[in-house]
């Protein structure tokens, strides 16, 4: 399908926290590192060059975190976006540590917390983050003393709002009682939905729902499989029918595809544009509880 016409502004809008108002179709910048999601990219301008195109499709709403690089994420979003639009909302995570490539450690100590804080927010060149996220919770550190630490944070005016991420409907009650929550961002797409409980507690609470790992891999992705059939009857890709499918499935599904590709930006974007019937849907979901 043409991609040039499309904007993400196609794929509706939510409030994020009830004053965000962003289009459901974000960009996740975890790609635009170097492999493993560790160092800088290979070709540090074309990341910038896809960050800026981004914004020029429409996207409104950006997802990174400290972990991705480290740092080179959120330093290379500020490189090439800084002085940012007015109604970009930009969301980063902190909690997790990096060893090497593709190496993730949750820490969740209050001081760390604290520090990753005040880095992103000297990284991303902001005075206040309008979304930050605990990355993981740590198993080692009560969850209140975690989100304690946030919340002072958010009292003297650096966050916004807070988030959380691979969380239960059991977990987020619990951290409510610390910190307003407003988004949680989980695994999930059509051929991973463990966390369907997670998804309907969102849609009750009025919470974003952001789903990681947004297109489907695996059987059901494979050329001749049941999402690649249903694409090509519809003259989209794999990853577009996925995209689309996401945003059809709930109203507080927030997608943030990532890449380090303009081309491939253009493609997922135009997933806003993507539109099946419902019968064509619920065979595409029948085909992918089967596999």
């Amino acid at each position: 399908m043409a991609t040039t016409h499309v904007n993400a502004a196609a794929s509706g809008t939510f409030a994020l926290g009830g004053d965000l108002h962003i289009h459901r179709l974000g960009f996740g910048a975890m790609r635009i590192t170097g492999e493993g999601i560790w160092g800088e990219p290979k070709d540090p301008e074309t990341a910038k060059q896809v960050l800026r195109r981004a914004l020029e499709l429409g996207v409104n709403f950006i997802d990174t975190a400290d972990s991705y690089g480290p740092e080179v994420s959120e330093r290379l979003i500020a490189e090439a976006l800084y002085p940012y639009p007015g109604e970009l909302v930009i969301a980063t995570k902190a909690g997790l540590t990096r060893s090497g490539p593709n190496r993730w450690a949750p820490v969740g100590r209050p001081e760390y917390l604290r520090q990753c804080v005040e880095m992103s927010l000297r990284r991303l060149r902001v005075e206040r983050i309008d979304l930050w996220q605990l990355h993981r919770i740590d198993p080692k550190v009560p969850v209140e003393e975690s989100l304690g630490a946030i919340k002072e944070l958010q009292k003297q005016g650096k966050i916004r709002h807070v988030g959380l991420s691979e969380v239960t409907p059991a977990e987020i009650e619990r951290a409510k009682k610390t910190v307003p929550i407003v988004s949680v961002q989980n695994l999930y797409n059509v051929g991973d939905r463990k966390y369907e409980s997670t998804l309907k507690f969102c849609e009750n609470n009025n919470l974003g729902f952001i789903p990681w790992f947004p297109v489907a891999a695996g059987a059901l992705a494979r050329p001749g499989g049941p999402l690649d059939t249903a694409a090509k009857s519809h003259n989209v890709t794999v990853a577009q029918l996925s995209l689309a499918w996401l945003l059809h499935r709930s109203p507080v599904m927030l997608p943030i595809p990532g890449t380090s590709s303009v081309e491939h930006l253009e493609e997922n974007v135009a997933a806003a544009g993507v539109q099946l019937g419902a019968d064509e849907w619920k065979t595409i979901e029948g085909e992918a509880a089967r596999k």
